[in-house]
Formats: C-alpha cells, sequence, structure tokens
C-alpha cells in the first residue's frame, strides 16, 4: 500500500520579533515573502513548500469567529529547521551567511559523505543546510 502522506509542506518555526525574522529569511537566507499578517505570522516560499514563522504569543489565542478557524498552537523555545542543499552550493551558502555576520557553529560531515554546516536565526532557532543524503535521499537538487 502506498502511504498517504506523501512529504512535508509546512514548516513552522517561532519568533518574537518578527521584523528581525522576516529581514533575515529574506535578506540573509534569500526565502520569497508570501504573505505577512501584522505580527501574528510571516511566511515564506522555500521550494516545493512552505517555512512558517509565527510569533507565539499570537498564536495562542483563539481565532476570531469570523477568522479561519485554525486553532492555537506554539511552543516555547529553539526549534530546529533543515534546508535542503545541494553539495555544491553549501560552499556558497555558508559565504553568504559569514558575510551577514552570521555565524557558522559547525560543519558535520556525515558517515555517509553527506554534509551539512549550522547555524541560528535571529531568534535563536537552530538552522541547518544539509545535502539530501544525509537522509539516504540521493537526488540532489
Amino acid at each position: 500500500m502506498k502511504p498517504m502522506l506523501e512529504g512535508m509542506l509546512e514548516t513552522a518555526l517561532y519568533a518574537r520579533d518578527l521584523d528581525q525574522a522576516e529581514a533575515f529569511y529574506e535578506d540573509v537566507l534569500g526565502l520569497e515573502k508570501i504573505a505577512r499578517a501584522a505580527n501574528r505570522h510571516v511566511f515564506f516560499r522555500c521550494g516545493p513548500g512552505v517555512l512558517l514563522i509565527f510569533n507565539p504569543e499570537e498564536t495562542v489565542k483563539p481565532p476570531a469567529p469570523d477568522a479561519l478557524q485554525v486553532p492555537p498552537h506554539g511552543t516555547t523555545g529553539q526549534g530546529h529547521a533543515c534546508f535542503r542543499v545541494s553539495g555544491r552550493n553549501i560552499d556558497a551558502m555558508a559565504e553568504k551567511l559569514t558575510a551577514a555576520d552570521v555565524a557558522i557553529e559547525s560543519e558535520v560531515r556525515w558517515p555517509n559523505g553527506g554534509r551539512s554546516i549550522y547555524f541560528r536565526d535571529p531568534a535563536g532557532n537552530s538552522l541547518e543546510c544539509a545535502e539530501a543524503k544525509i537522509w539516504g535521499i540521493e537526488q540532489d537538487i
């Protein structure tokens, strides 16, 4: 039987300062902004999926009766997301981050030959850029 779940559509991270998050993900990482709703959220296109950045103080509030009925949600503390990057682009991404004064916390060369770099967004979320083969996915972008 073929799995019903086809892949991840959205990844959510949380940041209290959406202006700072918006500038980082748009200007430093180069993601295309889809939408921003005041101080509640900012959404970005990321390959075939979407990266959602929510203000945790806003998403715990129940929706208004005339709004989309998205249940309250959120988390506290730092999260993690990994961006799929081809092996030929990891060094270029590291250079781009360094030029923007974003520290590379770690570079990992995985036993299967894949490589990843770790860094933080302004909210302290742990971000990673990695080759797909770290998970046994051979198709590179």
